[in-house]
């Protein structure tokens, strides 16, 4: 395996200590991740012969995350995927957060929790603990936020994710993980020919915005039908209008609605390495992105990736929640504590 080195990210910015942590267990799944927005940066995961590739798109240096537009394999928040024109009301106040995508607020804006150089310790071999404060008032949110996240690396080659977070004020919350999966290996062609399977029977379609109109509507009889395995560029490029607003496929499906328990929301399958990446998570939503914003760009160890190059499976609330009342809540409070578990679990698929 060749590891990113740790000196392309051992250095201070704005007078906080950035690094590189490795995770391990017993198999020789090796997780390496930056305090740089709480980020993945190589992710080694072994095929059906032994042979360890790097499943997640990534960057080298430290130097190339600063410039990273998409996002990759950072902890998104304070609010995951879009609030329409960066604005909602809370207890009869109107807050307007910045818009960087167009007039829609995406990821948590300019400066999100994918920006903040997060503290961290690496409490064993397995497990790095990350925590950061953001401020009232940064990008516009009401309330400071205290966020802790760790990353558990289990011997059954499955990582937890487990975020707590606490408010002085009522806010709005919603976090994300954004890693980019290519399980052939990231900058080993495009996603097109992965299975996936997603188990849901609704999704919220979206407007040429790529904002939730409101509606729930069945998948049944429509591209965005996962219930049973389909590969991704199976339907991709057919006349839908949904298909056309995304470029392919980004949307949010209904996992779950009133209740926060851990449930098997996905499951992808690269028959060609037999790698299967399986997603359990307790929140309601499951963005399903097929990378239809890549450009081209060069990734780790000098690989480029692309359009297609790779796929999310962000489990969230749905977009837009604070603007849909009959969407799943995504307000917090004090004393409340905010509580996000998604795994992401690796093995072989049966041939």
């Amino acid at each position: 395996m060749e590891l990113v080195e740790r000196k392309n990210f051992n250095r201070t910015l704005e007078g906080n200590k950035v690094d590189l942590f490795s995770l391990r267990n017993q198999n020789g799944m090796t997780v390496q991740i930056t305090n740089y927005g709480a980020r993945i940066v190589s992710w080694f995961v072994p095929d059906r012969n032994g042979h360890f590739e790097d499943v997640v798109l990534g960057y080298d240096s430290l130097d190339a995350y600063l410039q990273d537009p998409f996002y990759i394999g950072a902890t998104i928040g304070r609010y995951a995927n879009r609030i329409a024109d960066g604005r909602f009301v809370l207890f009869g106040k109107e807050f307007q957060l910045t818009t960087n995508e167009n007039s829609n607020h995406l990821h948590g804006g300019s400066d999100g929790l994918h920006r903040k150089v997060w503290d961290a310790r690496q409490n064993a071999e397995n497990e790095i603990q990350l925590t950061c404060l953001s401020h009232h008032g940064e990008e516009g949110y009401p309330g400071a936020i205290s966020v802790e996240l760790f990353y558990r690396l289990f011997d059954d080659n499955s990582l937890q994710i487990l975020c707590t977070a606490r408010t002085d004020q009522p806010t709005i919350l919603n976090l994300t993980h954004h890693s980019c999966f290519n399980l052939k290996g990231a900058g080993n062609g495009d996603i097109l020919d992965h299975l996936v399977q997603i188990n849901s029977m609704d999704f919220t379609p979206v407007d040429a915005r790529l904002i939730p109109t409101g509606d729930i509507l069945p998948v049944v009889e429509t591209p965005f039908d996962f219930r049973d395995f389909h590969a991704i560029g199976e339907r991709i490029d057919q006349d839908d209008e949904q298909l056309n607003f995304a470029k392919g496929y980004d949307h949010n499906y209904v996992i779950q609605i009133g209740r926060q328990r851990l449930e098997h929301a996905a499951t992808v399958i690269e028959k060609q390495s037999g790698r299967r990446l399986k997603v359990y998570s307790t929140e309601p939503g499951l963005q399903f992105y097929s990378g239809n914003f890549l450009t081209d760009t060069e990734g780790k160890r000098g690989k480029r990736f692309k359009q297609r190059s790779a796929f999310c499976l962000e489990a969230q609330h749905f977009p837009d929640s604070p603007n849909k009342p009959h969407f799943p809540m995504t307000l917090l409070l004090p004393p409340q504590i905010y509580r996000h578990e998604t795994i992401y679990k690796f093995d072989i698929a049966d041939e």
